[in-house]
């Protein structure tokens, strides 16, 4: 794929910027993109000189990219919005008017349909790494399940990640724990980096996917943050429309039941979801046990699995990054790849991308 010659002056793509119309090829062309930037390609590479055993985690610096540090201050103050309204779920004198078990429910089945379906496998696996393909209709309506996260867009996440696996644990990693924990962990999302506001970044990353209009139009004027916004006044009017049901047609248990489902079916499984996903890029490259021994720190943590629906059998995931399963032993227990067998089973999913077994000096896993 053609890449460009950074200038300070590119910005974010436009419809002018790259070509228009999804062909026949594009697949092939995600397949590669996904292939090219994730370096270990279906099977675990290994190199000696590229162990990080030993390796000092403070030495790793920031990106080059984000320095000096400018904080994006627009989102950071709607990140810390949506915790504060979280946190008042919890609050004892907000807690009793607030919760209701109808939105303690629609929060945890958020986390499945928008934590798991769009971001887990929409965004990672098909996304990322096309670790399988389906319909465009499906892949779009995950897509859209993504967004519903605050997760930024599709291109510019996906961009992310390939970046990720490029230079996992090395520079220019753009979310590394080794530069610092809360720097991997939710430090780099409200920091600008200046490689993601070029154009030539995104023709290098995601060309593939911004063939594609559905994904070149949410790359204007932020759209992907109205579809989240969309999304929030939706789920609260259902919550005020259950509410007004369950009461019979009182219309001040409406408003509290509007107001319990966008505190707990929005801003609290928001925000539940942002850390499981943050946590994979932190945690899940200091904690936990290696099957593999990755030219990285990756590792496989299962509580981080457990929250985010297999994304923390991670050292797995990064020996093969194209896969779609993730957890490789019996009791690596992986919830969206039983979503995605499903998908396959009833036709749903196509080409989807299984482990290999995998060999390194030392150590053999058949998955």
């Amino acid at each position: 794929m053609p890449t460009s010659e950074l200038t300070p002056t590119e910005s974010r793509p436009s419809e002018k910027s790259l070509p228009r119309g999804r062909s026949a090829g594009d697949q092939a062309a995600g397949d590669q993109a996904a292939a090219q930037y994730d370096p270990m390609g279906d099977e675990l590479l290994y190199k000696e000189e590229d162990s990080l055993a030993g390796h000092d985690p403070q030495r790793l610096p920031r990106p080059e990219a984000t320095e000096p540090l400018q904080i994006m201050w627009k989102y950071l103050i709607v990140l810390t919005i949506v915790h504060i309204v979280a946190l008042l779920a919890f609050v004892p004198p907000f807690f009793s008017y607030l919760f209701t078990w109808s939105g303690l429910i629609a929060a945890i089945a958020g986390h499945f349909l928008f934590g798991m379906m769009g971001i887990t496998i929409g965004y990672h696996r098909l996304l990322t790494h096309r670790g399988f393909t389906c319909p465009q209709w499906l892949e779009h309506t995950l897509a859209v399940l993504g967004m519903c996260n605050m997760q930024d867009s599709p291109a510019r996440w996906v961009a992310i990640h390939r970046m990720h696996h490029q230079h996992s644990d090395h520079q220019p990693d753009p979310h590394s724990p080794l530069a610092s924990l809360l720097w991997g962990h939710m430090g780099w999302v409200v920091c600008r980096h200046r490689d993601l506001d070029r154009t030539s970044h995104y023709e290098r990353y995601v060309r593939d996917l911004l063939r594609d209009p559905f994904y070149l139009k949410l790359e204007r004027k932020d759209g992907w943050f109205f579809v989240f916004v969309a999304h929030a006044i939706a789920v609260s009017l259902i919550g005020g429309l259950f509410g007004l049901i369950v009461s019979g047609g009182d219309w001040s248990e409406a408003g509290r039941y509007y107001l319990s489902w966008a505190v707990w079916a929005v801003a609290v499984r928001t925000v539940f979801v942002l850390h499981g996903t943050w946590s994979v890029n932190s945690l899940g490259h200091v904690f936990g046990y290696r099957n593999y021994e990755t030219r990285d720190h990756s590792t496989n943590n299962w509580l981080v699995a457990l929250i985010s629906h297999g994304e923390g059998w991670h050292n797995n995931h990064h020996a093969a990054p194209r896969a779609a399963r993730h957890g490789h032993r019996w009791y690596e227990f992986d919830m969206s790849w039983g979503v995605i067998r499903l998908f396959e089973m009833c036709g749903l999913a196509k080409n989807v991308q299984r482990p290999k077994a995998v060999s390194v000096p030392g150590k053999s896993l058949t998955p």
